[in-house]
């Protein structure tokens, strides 16, 4: 009989982590996936490529639904973990699906860091950490002709250059 295996997050260190699992041994579980986002696994990595206007969010997907379909992974998509019970070994979605388990995973990424500044809950402040984020940024770059950037790492350097391109000072 084979294990329920569940992941709560559907990024990519969790999905690179079912494939271990898929190539070292494959019949071993029914895996079940819940993602926060209503997208498959994509590379967050090249979401500034997306806000760039170099590729689009289609080309940063890392596996697409069919993959999911191919492995027998159940993806649950736009419906996040709510409340998990450890006793009864079962997660519960914010839609109500239930999914018991023998194994789970926690994978589900870090929140954007907003600074408590006044403000800070206005339109037009926006973290970036995914594609909802992205499509936010680039429709605000239609209302608004500059922008502030905070963050001066890698990312927020990539998400100044995007504003750039979307014609922002």
């Amino acid at each position: 009989m084979r294990e329920k295996l569940v992941l709560i997050g559907n990024g990519m260190a969790g999905i690179r982590t079912i494939e271990e699992i898929l190539k070292n041994d494959s019949d071993r579980f029914d895996i079940t996936v819940f993602g926060e986002e209503p997208h498959p696994n994509y590379n967050r990595i090249l979401l500034s490529s997306v806000l760039q206007g170099d590729t689009t969010v289609d080309d940063i997907v890392l596996n697409e639904y069919s993959w999911y379909a191919e492995n027998q992974i159940e993806l649950v998509t736009g419906d996040p973990v709510i409340h998990v019970d450890t006793k009864k070994q079962v997660v519960v979605s914010q839609n109500g699906v239930e999914r018991s388990y023998d194994k789970l995973i926690f994978a589900t990424g870090s929140n954007p860091f907003m600074l408590p500044l006044p403000g800070a809950d206005k339109e037009g402040v926006i973290a970036f950490r995914n594609i909802k984020d992205c499509e936010t940024m680039i429709d605000t770059s239609k209302k608004y002709k500059r922008a502030t950037v905070i963050g001066g790492g890698l990312l927020g350097l990539e998400a100044a250059r995007g504003l750039l391109n979307l014609d922002m000072e």
